[in-house]
């Protein structure tokens, strides 16, 4: 028996927490799993994408203002395509103040991530 603990990820089409994914060295992921394991690596495929991801969440106080992220070498309609696809996978969140839009990492999201891959066996 295991004492594993599935983590929550945000659906965001569900607006509620849907179960990831176990580690990959625990068992074969289902269907609906890898599904949402995709969603959200893919969405992290993307260098810029990458790169907003880690400002978001490398940012002072977990979330970040939108002008405070938008230097990573592309236009500004660019750059909120970029955040709309890492909203829609489920990885951020998003408030508007004011004129500004602040963003944060889905809470759960880091924690599913590393728990999915925490099995994973290194090789040199």
């Amino acid at each position: 028996m295991s004492n594993t603990k599935v983590l929550p990820l945000l659906d965001p089409a569900e607006g509620q927490a849907a179960p990831c994914c176990p580690p990959v060295t625990e068992r074969p992921m289902t269907s609906a799993e890898a599904e949402t394991a995709a969603r959200m690596f893919k969405a992290l495929g993307d260098p810029v994408r990458l790169r907003l991801f880690s400002a978001v969440a490398s940012h002072e106080g977990g979330e970040a203002c939108v002008c405070d992220i938008s230097d990573v070498g592309v236009s500004q309609p660019t750059v909120s395509h970029h955040l709309k696809k890492l909203k829609e996978a489920g990885l951020l969140t998003s408030e508007r103040r004011g004129t500004w839009v602040y963003y944060r990492v889905q809470p759960s999201v880091l924690a599913a991530m590393g728990r999915l891959l925490a099995g994973a066996p290194t090789r040199a």
